[in-house]
């Protein structure tokens, strides 16, 4: 990156709420799933004192935000209710918030759930189904949070059946800027928009090697960029690796890469392992400027 890259990128910035998040180096989101059935951790953190310990010790690894999920989202994994999922995120969303001075994220899809958990103070709604509900923009525009918009080709419960594209990586960028655009339209910030290719949802490995590998392309929206390849299936296929817990290596790996070709945010399961590589790397990057 010569000097006047390095001054542009050092001057942008997410907002989400009250903070305005600096993206001069890349940003981990620490994952925290409240729910019996998710891929990787499902049911340890169902317990809210279990989720707020996890929470907080991530904060200690070097997290810059939390994201907090209450439905699995899996594939194959079934829709649960917004009461339910209410009664699993309300709790450790408010403890986290009151307990942390990073940004608490809400991953839902549903509006009731993102208006309550913002009420309570989170700072960003990371929605899977990338605001294709209007519900769901109308609760992005009603508030000030950072907002994620994500793509996911159909629903998780049939995802992964088959799914097919021309051109994955201009099929995925042109959604990605048309759901952005929407989401401006309506009166959010362009400052308060991060978008995410949503690897691993309705995507084959050939799919999501193919996106990470052309990352530069959805960073020319000029959106923040999230990515989570965390634990995911693609990992454990080149690996081998039935185990999700046991795919930290290829995950960090996948961080790093990630944070090399323009992504401004990695969402990981493995906060400590994940933030070291990432000081290693910058240190390489400055080094070789």
């Amino acid at each position: 990156m010569n000097d006047a890259g390095a001054a542009a990128a050092s001057s942008r910035i997410w907002r989400c709420g009250r903070y305005a998040l600096g993206l001069a180096r890349p940003l981990v989101m620490g994952i925290l799933n409240v729910t019996p059935d998710s891929f990787s951790d499902g049911g340890r953190f169902l317990d809210p004192l279990a989720a707020l310990e996890r929470g907080l010790q991530m904060a200690r690894e070097g997290a810059d935000m939390i994201d907090v999920g209450g439905e699995s989202t899996r594939p194959g994994s079934d829709e649960v209710s917004v009461v339910e999922e209410l009664e699993r995120v309300l709790p450790v969303v408010a403890a986290l918030v009151h307990g942390l001075d990073i940004p608490v994220s809400i991953d839902t899809r549903h509006a009731e759930v993102a208006r309550a958990c913002v009420a309570e103070g989170a700072s960003i709604i990371n929605d899977i189904s990338g605001f294709r509900d209007p519900a769901m923009t109308e609760a992005a525009a009603a508030c000030d949070a950072g907002v994620v918009a994500m793509h996911m080709l159909g629903e998780p419960k049939t995802m992964q059946a088959a799914p097919e594209y021309g051109d994955v990586v201009v099929e995925v960028r042109d959604y990605l800027a048309s759901q952005a655009a929407a989401l401006e339209a309506a009166g959010v910030a362009c400052e308060r928009i991060a978008v995410d290719p949503g690897i691993g949802f309705g995507k084959t490995t050939e799919h999501n090697l193919e996106l990470l590998a052309r990352l530069p392309e959805i960073a020319a929206l000029g959106h923040t960029v999230l990515v989570g390849a965390s634990r995911k299936r693609f990992i454990g296929e080149i690996t081998g690796e039935e185990r999700p817990d046991r795919r930290v290596a290829g995950s960090v790996i996948a961080a790093v890469w990630a944070a090399g070709h323009g992504v401004d945010v990695v969402r990981v399961h493995d906060v400590a392992e994940t933030v070291r590589a990432l000081s290693v790397w910058s240190a390489i990057e400055g080094g070789a400027r």
